[in-house]
């Protein structure tokens, strides 16, 4: 497979710029592998197609506000500083992506808020990425409520407009715990309180993993050879018990069913050689494109992924990539929304 293999074309107005009115009432088109049958549905007649013992297995991952505006010392230009990833608790030191960045030099500091927060350039990692140590008058929980105070929902660039009050809420799952991710898991954005206690009553556990997600997932594809690409690495943690929970219902031959890309990295990145999910806590920079067999999970939720990315070979190898492309050839026809505020895929 090459990457030419995953372009198709994609209207801009299909980009959802805001989420469905309600969670659980965005569109969820069905793709049944062994027939190749494609139905069209709304996301809470998800339940119709799960049974007592299926598994739904979560990313409860919390999305911080990674978004901090600043101004550069004595020019007071407009800075944006992106967090990514927190390198020293003690030293107060984070990897964070900084625009424009041709203006963010070693040595220069950058102000935010009052100018009670301040952070000190020591590092360039990449042509956009700096190292800073922030500098603040407190303790550490101080300084990380000051982070939230001043950081925005890091809504993706493809949004045109401004964040709203009503982000806060809709760019997070409703079982999101573990703060560590610069990006929703967006399939599990459509999961509302009243569908998840239908689904358990009906008899469905929910098994929780963690995968912080970073921005590496959207970082585009530029050589054509896919095994020449090269993912950046994330945290995932797999509890002991929540592998079992997964282990019993693939024992049983039940439905385990990946909400997103993100679960389903999760779990091929610690699978024992019989096929089933060893608990894990550390980082993985898995790629998964086709040809692949997948261990674990036998059905899957997603969302509308863009052309090119690796979300699309993910979920290309799991469908089969000529069914994938003839539903996202219905899915651009039937005017559904794409990406991260858009509607959902069922995968049986």
């Amino acid at each position: 497979m090459k990457l030419s293999n995953f372009n198709f074309d994609l209207p801009k107005e299909l980009l959802a710029e805001y989420p469905s009115e309600n969670r659980d009432e965005a569109r969820l088109m069905v793709i049944h592998r062994k027939t190749g049958e494609i139905e069209h549905k709304l996301f809470k007649d998800v339940i119709n197609y799960f049974d007592d013992g299926d598994v739904f297995v979560i990313n409860n991952t919390k999305v911080f506000p990674a978004r901090l505006y600043g101004n550069k010392e004595k020019t007071r230009a407009k800075i944006e500083v992106f967090l990514l990833r927190e390198l020293s608790a003690e030293q107060r030191l984070w990897d964070v992506l900084v625009d424009p960045a041709r203006k963010i030099r070693i040595g220069n500091k950058l102000y935010f808020g009052d100018g009670d927060l301040v952070a000190e350039v020591i590092d360039n990692t990449t042509s956009r990425g700096r190292t800073l140590r922030f500098l603040y008058d407190g303790t550490y929980e101080e300084f990380r409520q000051r982070l939230v105070e001043l950081g925005q929902t890091p809504l993706p660039k493809y949004i045109s407009r401004p964040v709203e009050p009503e982000d806060e809420e809709r760019y997070q799952t409703i079982y999101a715990k573990h703060e560590g991710a610069v990006a929703a898991p967006t399939a599990g954005l459509h999961f509302s309180k009243h569908l998840m206690k239908r689904l358990e009553i009906k008899g469905i556990t929910f098994a929780e993993v963690t995968l912080h997600v970073g921005l590496g997932t959207f970082n585009p594809v530029e050589v054509e050879d896919l095994s020449k690409h090269k993912m950046d690495s994330e945290e995932i943690h797999i509890p002991v018990d929540q592998a079992q929970i997964i282990n019993t219902a693939k024992e049983k031959k039940k439905r385990v069913c990946a909400v997103g890309t993100t679960v389903m990295r999760v779990m091929e990145s610690s699978v024992s050689s019989e096929g089933y999910l060893n608990p894990f806590d550390g980082w993985t920079n898995k790629f998964i494109f086709p040809p692949y067999d997948f261990s674990v999970a036998n059905a899957m939720i997603t969302n509308f992924h863009t052309p090119k990315s690796t979300l699309l070979m993910m979920v290309s190898a799991f469908v089969g990539h000529d069914l994938i492309m003839r539903a996202y050839k219905e899915a651009v026809e039937q005017k559904y929304k794409f990406y991260s505020y858009g509607d959902a895929m069922l995968i049986l």
